[in-house]
């Protein structure tokens, strides 16, 4: 018997087809433009050798070797789930009555499932909350940096997060767009919540198509699809500003710094523009490699055309990123195209599906927020410093942040092991809870250094609803196919959890799956009634399998109004314009970010290295998200003898001796991992590109400084904030060697189950 069900992930929405009981193809959506190629490792992700088939837990842990024991390298012990709850609920209770409910972290950062209900943060943050509080994260890994520093700034993360000006409009009035960090294509085929439509590539191409001349200003050629004709300005990593800063000077000496809106619409410029004065031409050039006539060429181009200026969120995850940030939207002030139709800065567009892309403003399903009591929280990257640091201070957006002793982990959806800098650190760190839980569907890192593994539902499994604040439509996730093994959907394992705390009815409401999607469907349905568009019924909507929101008449221009009348339209800033200098930022007397925007050398560059080394610029991957898919045929066919590849220059693996398709140990003082050797003629020299997301596998498994035999580049990188400012993450400020691998290669076993033993 063959079945047909609508669902959806986060690279896009799908039919799966159903064969006795198995998943054995998948179908774009009909309505997509631009399908994922990503989508043909769904059947490997629900019948993968490494899903997790029954409730797991670590043999040192159940022996009581806990707080201070290496996770990564024991068995693992099957168990039931009666006994797996009543575990977790006598350690969760114990740890609350004897360390406060501070002590547990819902960790959880992560993309998880597409699907509003099943998201799996939202449900173990809700349990944790009605359970009495937690320690939690805020910002995000992608921006955090930005999220930070942008309200100082404009006042808002809208120009970063929300709905920032359409491509329509850039395609009507923009010439020439300045991307810094490019406009990958493969960044714009995912989107939380999942796409019905990758409308990101269809719309670049008319702009390109209606004249908007692209500038990709990127040290990879590949950060734009050839078929833009983009123009390529080859940078060393981290720079940016440099360069900025000298098209700055560059405009002041051409007399096109719009005066009129600096002194009306901004704040800060008299101190900015006397600091621009040595900043020409050949002192950025000697810093970022771009010839002095192209820096001329690119300031004497936005003078005289309509432009629009963006930076992908990879630019500000780097050493000081809240400079380059900073700066372009200075560059866009002194041009006085901020609020001008199709013209002035945003984020992004090169980083995610839909932005930019024409929906009506209207809201997403989502599980609602649950109060939490407990008022701890540290930024997403600093999970090192806190375990590391129980009582100490945590200095953050000009406040200290207390540091919490944390006992108990629990984590569901994400993987900081895919996440996180510096892995060998984040190992020592991980040592220091008492317990750590995990819901998860595979084996990823993560698991294999938990002590209590739930094994989890996934996509396929369970029913849902689909949908992102960047896309046009609402998917019904349809269950195609029944829980593999023992797996749960986190929803049901924690209100069993719950009941054993005694509050089960306060966590479920008194709904299963489907009066739960029902719920949020309709609540969705009221909320968009109220401003103005009606969705059909849920029988429809379920029947149907999506609804298509209506999209803007109109393209739409950030700060418009500002634009037209500062007074009437303050940005939500201290002084309501533009802060070119920062008042706030100057009060809290950081040596590592000043209150204006500044030139500081990266502590780790191509500026500082030695002849042997090179930058290395870990990505998003085009084989999979983040790390989901690593098991999935797409991402496998991309592996180079099942490593993570290493794109090098040809120059630079000539000088080498290395060739396509050699393996090769890349390490720093912080570690090392093996990778594959693929070459590129079109990118800087000195520059190396390697993934993210290939599932860490540490030869010695639970032992810090290990080689990873996988490709995780995350070993390398520092986990260094970008400034106490803002506390973001540096991986992209990375400087590694390489040497050919002569060995036998030690096999990747992160696809297959740990170690397990009966007892």
């Amino acid at each position: 018997m063959t079945l047909i069900k609508p669902n959806a992930a986060h690279w896009g929405f799908f039919d799966a087809v159903v064969r006795d009981g198995r998943v054995t193809e998948v179908r774009p959506f009909a309505h997509d433009p631009a399908p994922s190629a990503l989508l043909r490792s769904m059947a490997d992700a629900v019948h993968a050798p490494s899903r997790i088939d029954q409730p797991y837990v670590r043999k040192g842990w159940l022996r009581g070797q806990r707080a201070g024991t290496p996770r990564g390298g024991d068995a693992f012990i099957p168990v039931s789930w009666e006994k797996a709850t009543r575990l977790i609920a006598e350690e969760a209770a114990r740890i609350r009555a004897e360390h406060g409910d501070e002590a547990i972290f819902g960790g959880s950062y992560g993309w998880s499932s597409a699907g509003r209900f099943h998201h799996a943060k939202s449900q173990l943050q809700r349990f944790l909350a009605l359970g009495g509080g937690y320690t939690t994260s805020v910002n995000a890994y992608s921006y955090a940096t930005a999220q930070a520093l942008l309200p100082h700034v404009l006042g808002t993360n809208e120009v970063l997060l929300g709905k920032v000006t359409s491509w329509e409009a850039i395609q009507a009035h923009a010439k020439i767009m300045l991307c810094f960090g490019g406009l990958a294509a493969k960044n714009g085929l995912v989107s939380a919540g999942g796409a019905g439509a990758h409308d990101y590539i269809p719309a670049m191409r008319r702009a390109v198509a209606a004249g908007l001349r692209i500038v990709n200003i990127s040290p990879f050629r590949g950060d734009t699809e050839e078929d833009l004709g983009a123009d390529w300005v080859p940078i060393r990593p981290g720079t940016d500003t440099a360069l900025m800063m000298a098209i700055a000077h560059e405009l002041i000496a051409l007399g096109r710094a719009d005066e009129a809106f600096l002194a009306t619409h901004c704040v800060g410029w008299d101190r900015l523009k006397p600091s621009l004065a040595g900043r020409t031409p050949e002192w950025a050039s000697a810093i970022t490699g771009v010839p002095v006539a192209t820096i001329q060429a690119l300031a004497r181009d936005l003078a005289r055309l309509p432009s629009m200026l963006t930076a992908s969120w990879s630019v500000q995850r780097a050493d000081y990123g809240e400079q380059p940030y900073w700066m372009l939207v200075a560059l866009a002030a002194m041009l006085g195209s901020i609020g001008q139709p199709g013209q002035g800065v945003a984020f992004g567009y090169g980083s995610i599906n839909g932005m930019g892309t024409s929906r009506r403003d209207l809201p997403s399903p989502s599980l609602p927020a649950t109060p939490n009591k407990v008022q701890r929280f540290i930024p997403v990257a600093r999970i090192a410093d806190l375990l590391e640091n129980p009582g100490g201070t945590l200095p953050f957006n000009g406040r200290d942040l207390p540091l919490p002793d944390i006992r108990m982990v629990w984590w569901a959806g994400g993987n900081p092991f895919h996440h996180h800098q510096d892995l060998n650190r984040l190992l020592r760190a991980w040592s220091k809870p008492e317990t750590i839980v995990v819901n998860e569907p595979w084996w990823t890192s993560l698991a294999r250094h938990a002590d209590i593994v739930l094994p989890a539902t996934t996509t396929l499994e369970r029913n849902d609803l689909g949908a992102s604040g960047r896309d046009r439509f609402v998917r019904a996730m349809h269950q195609c196919v029944p829980p593999q093994g023992l797996a749960r959907n986190d929803h049901d394992a924690l209100a069993d959890v719950a009941d054993a705390l005694g509050y089960r009815e306060r966590f479920t409401e008194q709904r299963d799956e489907m009066a739960w999607v029902r719920h949020l469907y309709e609540r969705w349905r009221v909320n968009c009634t109220r401003m103005g568009w009606e969705p059909p019924d849920f029988e429809q909507f379920w029947s149907e399998g999506h609804v298509q929101v209506p999209r803007e008449d109109e393209p739409f221009t950030q700060f418009t109004d500002f634009a037209a009348d500062p007074e009437a339209h303050p940005l939500d800033t201290p002084t309501g314009k533009v802060e070119l200098w920062s008042e706030t930022i100057a009060g809290f007397a950081l040596p590592d970010c000043p209150p204006m925007p500044s030139w500081l050398p990266p502590r780790e560059s191509l500026l500082s290295a030695a002849e042997d080394e090179l930058h290395l610029l870990s990505l998003q991957p085009p084989t999979r998200l983040h790390g989901q898919m690593d098991m999935g045929r797409v991402a496998a066919e991309a592996k180079i003898q099942g490593r993570e590849p290493i794109t090098l220059s040809t120059a630079d693996a000539a000088k080498r001796g290395l060739k396509e398709g050699d393996i090769v140990r890349v390490f720093n003082a912080r570690g090392a991992c093996l990778g594959g050797v693929k070459l590129r003629d079109d990118l800087l020299e000195g520059v190396a590109l390697m993934a993210t997301g290939a599932w860490f596998d540490p030869l010695e498994p639970g032992v810090p400084g290990s080689l990873c035999v996988h490709g995780n580049p995350n070993v390398l990188a520092p986990d260094i904030a970008t400034s106490t400012l803002t506390q973001g993450l540096s991986a992209q400020s990375c400087l590694v060697r390489l040497e050919r691998w002569e060995g036998p290669l030690p096999p990747v076993k992160v696809h297959v189950p740990p170690p397990i033993e009966v007892e």
